[in-house]
């Protein structure tokens, strides 16, 4: 139970540090959601004055600062400048589309990666070894958003394959046939967010991979006649695991913001799409409440991996 209450007393003194930092760099950044409305000779200086009073921005920052941890530690984050609806109504209806992107794409890139660093750690110098080198080279260097322009005008505009962006079709589809319309309007961008993500990785995995190799007990096996299969399984998995839950923990952050140049390429109304919206027009409130979730999201996600890692290992320093 201390360990429990250790690591709540951790999370509320990050948040609460990485709160006031982000409310402070948010603020300090030049111009301000009614930048637009004060160059506009049509809108007087009682009426910018009003709105700013109205949203509580006449207040001293630290008044500001304070009001809003208040209202947050009752899970309100606030009104949106830009639409007057509650931040809460907002992400709510953006993060299941972020989520699902990003879990599919997160699953795919785990699975690919271990299949293929494994298989390159394995086969070191051979030919599949330098085919998945240079595929990890490809993936690594290839910039998302130029990978998603190619795919957009090859398999979209040039084949009509696919469509071109949107989550659903002109006519909405019923029953089963919506899922597969979400499925096929998708496929694109989760593609091309799993082909940016297996290069690092599989290169990792097939680094450790080959560290493992030169253990003494891998020697071992091999000489008492233990096929590739079963050292993959009894040997090299249970060793990658503390590494691959590490690296599990610190990608649930990615799961709401790592869509951001995705999403506003191929127009899918989903959080990365919100918060680039948000942070050009200064929508404070929302960007606040994505910035909070995101920071939840990374400290739960150490401590998940932290609690995982002293499953795996029960000799692991618990601290």
């Amino acid at each position: 139970m201390s360990l429990f209450i250790r690591k709540l007393l951790y999370i509320g003194g990050m948040l609460g540090l990485i709160s006031l930092i982000s409310f402070l760099a948010i603020h300090a950044a030049p111009n301000s959601f009614f930048a637009a409305g004060e160059l506009n000779p049509n809108i007087t200086k009682e009426s910018i004055e009003h709105l700013k009073a109205i949203y509580g921005l006449d207040r001293p920052l630290w008044e500001q600062y304070v009001r809003w941890v208040w209202a947050l530690l009752h899970l309100d984050f606030g009104l949106s400048f830009a639409s007057g609806n509650s931040v809460s109504s907002e992400i709510a209806s953006r993060i299941p589309i972020t989520l699902t992107m990003n879990i599919v794409s997160m699953l795919f890139i785990f699975f690919i990666s271990l299949r293929l660093g494994i298989k390159a750690a394995l086969k070191a110098q051979s030919p599949a070894d330098r085919a998945i080198k240079q595929l990890s080279l490809v993936s690594f260097a290839m910039p998302s958003f130029y990978l998603a322009l190619l795919l957009i005008l090859f398999l979209s505009l040039k084949l009509g394959w696919f469509p071109i962006s949107g989550l659903q079709s002109i006519e909405p589809k019923e029953g089963l046939m919506k899922w597969f319309d979400y499925a096929w309007h998708l496929a694109i961008p989760i593609f091309v967010m799993v082909f940016g993500g297996i290069g690092g990785l599989t290169m990792y995995v097939r680094s450790l991979t080959l560290e493992i190799l030169k253990s003494d007990y891998i020697f071992f096996a091999k000489a008492r006649g233990i096929d590739d299969k079963n050292i993959r399984k009894r040997f090299i998995m249970p060793n990658l695991m503390p590494s691959i839950v590490t690296i599990l923990g610190l990608s649930l952050p990615g799961l709401i913001g790592g869509s951001v140049i995705i999403e506003s390429i191929f127009s899918i109304n989903g959080m990365g799409l919100l918060f680039y919206q948000s942070a050009l027009s200064r929508d404070y409130p929302v960007i606040m409440g994505i910035l909070i979730i995101t920071a939840f999201l990374t400290l739960l996600g150490n401590v998940l991996a932290d609690l995982a890692l002293w499953r795996l290992n029960p000799y692991a320093k618990r601290g």
